[in-house]
């Protein structure tokens, strides 16, 4: 499967379309995967959420229109989509810190945003340890908070949700955890659309996995049965971790045949100990076959 062309054959889709409505179960369809894996694959890929690519090509486009053509501000604006001259006004000022009718001005410029292509870059080999997993359904048991994206340092809102835990409750999710990986893990899921740009928000929990009932206060999530894609990660941390994450998107999907699906990404680390130069976590993913759409 030739992930890249399909990727770009969606692309010209979505450029074909940027005056009229577009469909993500067609541009999956063209990247020959679920619509679910396109926007997580375009995210990774790009940099950018698939949604906020569109804007940012439609606003694009628009400026062009203003400058060259003696366009009404509604006119455009209906054009890329935009319900109302106002509405397309705040998210062009945002965009390009201009207001419409300010384009032709002397010395106003705008922001280009041109159309996305993807293209191999070779990096140099570097292995990757995956392996891929049968599970039975099971739940993911503990703490659970809505928490804003971040890349990079110790995200505060996580850290909440370790003050939860004392060694009451540790020894009780301990306890209920029969399911590997197994002990204290850290799960993401329900991504919002401003993955790669933290802008967005994501569930998050600190538990274990487990088939028992919870006990306690504890948030549950039901995880069905299905097959998981596991990266073992050997590095310092948290560098390793993050790009690992990158790799798999970037490197591992486009050259395989799986594709990510719902359900929570699922972190294990083997120890407390993060100064370990070569720390070592696992990254679970829920994965099945490709299959052409």
């Amino acid at each position: 499967m030739d992930t890249l062309k399909n990727f770009n054959d969606a692309i010209d889709y979505i450029e074909a379309h940027l005056t009229d409505e577009i469909s993500m179960e067609r541009a999956s369809r063209l990247a020959g995967c679920s619509e679910h894996h396109f926007k997580r694959m375009f995210s990774f890929l790009a940099g950018i959420g698939v949604a906020e690519y569109v804007r940012k090509r439609r606003l694009s486009l628009a400026a062009n229109d203003l400058f060259e053509q003696e366009s009404k501000v509604i006119d455009v604006a209906v054009k890329y989509g935009y319900e109302s001259a106002d509405a397309f006004t705040r998210a062009f000022h945002a965009m390009h810190g201009v207001l419409p009718s300010e384009v032709k001005q002397h010395g106003r410029s705008v922001i280009a945003y041109p159309k996305l292509s993807f293209y191999l870059s070779i990096r140099g080999g570097t292995e990757m340890k995956v392996r891929l997993i049968e599970k039975e359904a099971f739940k993911v048991v503990g703490y659970m908070r809505r928490i804003p994206i971040q890349f990079e340092g110790i995200n505060p809102e996580i850290a909440k949700i370790y003050a939860r835990l004392n060694e009451k409750n540790i020894a009780l999710l301990k306890a209920m955890s029969n399911v590997e990986p197994n002990g204290i893990i850290s799960a993401s899921t329900n991504f919002s659309e401003g993955r790669m740009s933290e802008s967005g928000e994501l569930d998050h929990f600190i538990g274990v996995l487990t088939t028992e009932a919870p006990v306690e206060d504890f948030d549950a999530l039901e995880v069905a049965a299905g097959m998981w894609a596991v990266f073992e990660v050997v590095g310092p941390f948290p560098e390793t971790l993050q790009a690992t994450w990158g790799r798999i998107y970037a490197e591992w999907f486009p050259s395989s045949d799986y594709e990510s699906i719902a359900g929570p990404e699922i972190v294990w680390h083997e120890s407390k100990d993060t100064s370990n130069p070569n720390y070592r976590s696992e990254i679970w993913i829920p994965v099945k076959k490709t299959t052409t759409i």
